[in-house]
């Protein structure tokens, strides 16, 4: 296993380019990056090497976002401070089908579903992706499309 040292040095930027895509706002990206690392160290002997590490730090990177949306009520959800709406119905609708693709998402076997995972709530390039996976752009481009595709297939036939 890497050090602490090395797993920042290497995953810092995936990391804050997954908050900063859920928060709209480089600060508290920052400051919330800063934090889940800080929780990684203290819990790195849970870390049992079942998932990428990626996928571990990110887990852990959500649910310090958590935390601070409970102790920030003026952004009391994630969607608030990235999505403005218009109306309450709207939001509602709008809610329902996240729900619904996030189910989906959920069942999309991997890579595909880390993939989507990283390009689109992460905010990575295909070249970073790629790199996250010891496999080239190309790969994480064609990966990302096919995920979209398997994803696009569960949707419409649910409709």
């Amino acid at each position: 296993m890497q050090s602490m040292d090395e797993i920042y040095q290497k995953y810092a930027q995936t990391v804050f380019k997954f908050i900063l895509s859920k928060t709209q706002d480089r600060d508290v990206a920052d400051e919330l990056t800063q934090e889940t690392f800080y929780q990684a160290i203290r819990s790195i002997d849970r870390y049992d090497e079942s998932c990428k590490i990626t996928t571990w730090l990110c887990g852990i990177a959500k649910n310090v976002l958590l935390t601070y949306l409970r102790k920030h009520p003026e952004h009391d959800n994630v969607e608030e401070l990235a999505i403005p709406t218009d109306s309450a119905e709207k939001d509602v609708m709008q809610a329902a089908e996240r729900v619904e693709l996030f189910k989906k998402l959920h069942d999309v076997e991997e890579p595909y579903k880390e993939v989507i995972y990283l390009r689109v709530f992460g905010g990575l390039s295909f070249r970073e992706i790629g790199e996250i996976h010891k496999k080239s752009e190309n790969w994480a481009r064609v990966t990302f499309y096919r995920g979209k595709e398997k994803l696009r297939k569960e949707v419409e036939i649910d409709e």
